[in-house]
């Protein structure tokens, strides 16, 4: 396969087969290579036992990838810095030609069967706009980005004809591919206007800051100032011009900006010891001021401002045409071409939007610190390698920095909770650890859901990090709403998404347990994690064998558990009944029950009429959480004999009884714990260490 390869020092090879004139570009015949995901190396755990004073190795097991989570590096980390360097060797000398399509190196580990990801890029026009996100982005798409060369004059109607070829192209050549347009600022428009001229097409779109209009106020004295600006101006001068230009186009006031910059980064660096963010970009500008001068010549500045104008005026004409699913990242500091009325517009107007706040963060946010593409396409559950999204086939595992962020977010709950994992061996012996859980899936987990699921976190990323067993939870379907209409902020829901959260069907636990996943199942659900005062710890099961005969057709164990802890951390002080007592809180809880939806239509129990509210908490001193897996239940070879209901209904019961005694014995041994307060925690880890395991109750 014949390629055109762009001369520079970090290998980047352009797609398209369109003539180029460049003196600084060569054309090479390279090999296509079947590129894999880079593989996990992981080590062992030997498992030893002492029998006359001698030590036999029983068995040996693998260590999780994520036994050091805590100590993942982050996974993006090229910054603003890096893309000035790059970029001054992409535009080197004469910079001209036709715009064309280019694949990073970086991004050549994708797997098979990857949505096709088109970048437009915003009024740099260099396409390495991702350059932080290249080598996440090649493990889960096939990445092409949009050159443009500062020499290019190619007006908006034309660029967005060429981005249309290729994605007609492309969809004609895999027709059950999705194809993804990820524009910013002007790129976005474009992308727009795409999706608007191809409404058959199956496109989505992620538009980072689109330029949804232009503040004149702001734009027109540099665009004045540009045409007073002599041709021969000393370099110097231009390139402090040029940096003046930058950084209000980025935050609107260079000077209130810098000082703002100042002043939060002392305040970060007295907190952390460590700097970094906008007073990092500002001196990393600074000193590539010739790359910008390059990148942007007075002429081509000019004419970046007409591109945009006109741009931005095609998109707001055709928005109402398209129909493209549309992720918008929305910066809280980006004051010069976003407008918050016009992206409420753009969210009402099409057809399936989602908008995320990143409040924050300022205009170019694809190179600022916290800013994760693809774990916020995670989040947003919005990748997909079909029609729909998939929430088994086309999730995401997470990476070791994920955890890590969930760890840390869940430490303080963690650190004040110590918690005990006890689990069942297969000859129903009782150990410390996970070490009972099944290795093998599927396997269902049945158990008890504590006040606001305080349970879940720390017990999921436990079983990732001591087991590799990921368990993929069935959760409430009011999780998985992106509208930002919801009486919680829907960011703080985003642990469940990258954890493996699955809305709550037959269906899909179907599906699950035919992947042989290991899958967690709280039958109680919202009316167990939202119980009343006095209700602790009793079940709210369903009176059907709703899960059973599920389980039993793939032959899948059941692990049931229970776990305690809720009522020494906080006192439910304000629970519904309360709250339907007084006319504010009623009128909350009503239109968050009507924005839940009621998942058993029909129950005339109360489990089909569950008030969705948040509960009213005093906190304690805490105590501890303690986690008990029962012994696993085989259902293997069971299937004929539970399709009988009164067979079925008496498997159900006992699955339920195993629960309520795995809680009655936490209950009545947690008593005996000399560890339980908090107190006798601290003043152990003291002596033994921040990192020692706490002792707990005899088994």
């Amino acid at each position: 396969m014949e390629v055109k390869l762009l001369s520079s020092v970090f290998g980047l090879s352009p797609i398209s087969s369109e003539r180029v004139t460049a003196t600084r570009l060569r054309t090479h015949r390279v090999r296509a290579i079947n590129s894999l995901a880079p593989k996990t190396h992981v080590g062992v755990r030997r498992i030893i036992e002492y029998q006359n004073g001698a030590a036999t190795i029983m068995k040996v097991v693998e260590k999780s990838p994520y036994s050091e989570a805590e100590t993942a590096s982050s996974d993006l980390h090229k910054s603003l810095s890096d893309f000035l360097e790059e970029a001054r060797d992409f535009v080197g000398g004469d910079d001209d030609g036709p715009p064309r399509w280019f694949s990073p190196l970086e991004c050549s580990s994708r797997a098979q069967g990857s949505p096709l990801l088109l970048f437009v890029p915003g009024i740099d026009g260099t396409g390495l706009g991702l350059i932080r996100h290249h080598k996440k982005l090649g493990e889960v798409f096939d990445v092409w980005c949009l050159h443009i060369p500062v020499r290019d004059r190619t007006p908006a109607k034309d660029l967005v004809k060429l981005i249309e070829r290729t994605v007609r192209s492309e969809n004609y050549r895999f027709p059950n591919r999705p194809i993804y347009l990820v524009g910013e600022s002007i790129g976005a428009c474009l992308a727009l206007d795409v999706a608007a001229r191809n409404p058959n097409i199956d496109l989505a779109l992620i538009l980072a800051n689109p330029a949804t209009h232009v503040n004149y106020f702001m734009s027109q004295p540099l665009v004045g100032m540009l045409n007073v600006l002599p041709d021969g101006v000393p370099t110097l001068l231009e390139d402090l011009f040029v940096l003046y230009c930058f950084l209000w186009y980025n935050t609107g006031d260079p000077l209130a900006a810098m000082l703002d910059a100042l002043t939060n980064e002392l305040a970060v660096h007295q907190m952390s010891g460590v700097g970094g963010g906008i007073l990092k970009d500002l001196f990393a500008v600074s000193a590539h001021l010739p790359t910008l001068s390059r990148i942007f010549p007075k002429d081509t500045l000019l004419w970046k401002v007409e591109l945009l104008k006109s741009a931005v005026a095609s998109a707001n004409t055709h928005i109402y045409a398209a129909r493209a699913e549309t992720l918008i990242l929305l910066s809280g500091r980006d004051q010069w071409l976003l407008n918050e009325d016009d992206i409420n517009r753009y969210s009402r107007t099409l057809p399936k939007c989602i908008v995320r706040k990143l409040k924050d963060n300022g205009h170019f946010l694809l190179f600022e610190e916290g800013v994760d593409l693809v774990s916020i396409i995670k989040y947003t559950c919005f990748y997909r390698r079909g029609k729909s999204h998939d929430h088994i086939s086309d999730y995401i595992m997470p990476t070791r920095y994920e955890l890590k962020k969930q760890l840390d977010d869940h430490k303080l709950l963690i650190d004040a909770t110590s918690p005990v994992y006890l689990s069942t061996l297969a000859n129903g012996k009782l150990v410390r650890g996970l070490e009972g859980l099944p290795s093998e899936g599927p396997v269902l987990y049945v158990g008890y859901h504590m006040l606001l699921g305080l349970e879940l976190g720390p017990m999921i990323t436990q079983v990732l990090k001591e087991r590799n067993i990921h368990l993929r939870g069935m959760a409430h379907p009011m999780l998985f709403i992106n509208s930002e209409v919801t009486f919680v902020d829907t960011q703080l829901l985003d642990k469940y998404k990258i954890l493996g959260g699955v809305p709550v069907s037959n269906f899909n636990m179907y599906k699950l347990l035919q992947s042989n996943s290991h899958v967690l199942l709280y039958p109680g659900g919202i009316r167990e994690a939202l119980h009343r005062k006095g209700e602790e710890y009793k079940l709210f099961w369903p009176e059907q064998q709703e899960f059973v005969r599920v389980a039993s057709k793939f032959g899948a164990k059941i692990v049931p558990f229970g776990v305690v802890g809720e009522d020494d951390i906080c006192k439910l002080v304000l629970d519904g009944d309360d709250q339907r007592n007084i006319p504010i809180l009623k009128q909350f809880m009503e239109e968050a029950t009507k924005q839940a939806g009621n998942l058993r239509e029909g129950d005339e129990t109360e489990l089909g009429n569950q008030d969705c509210y948040i509960p009213g908490l005093v906190p304690k001193i805490p105590g501890r959480f303690y986690y008990y897996f029962g012994k696993p239940i085989e259902t293997a070879g069971k299937e004929q004999e539970l399709k009988d209901k009164d067979k079925a209904q008496e498997f159900y019961l006992q699955v339920k009884s195993e629960v309520e005694q795995c809680i009655d014995y936490l209950k009545m041994k947690r008593e005996s714990d000399p560890y339980r307060h908090l107190l006798p925690r601290m003043m152990y880890q003291a002596s033994h260490g921040f990192s020692s395991e706490i002792p707990t109750f005899d088994l």
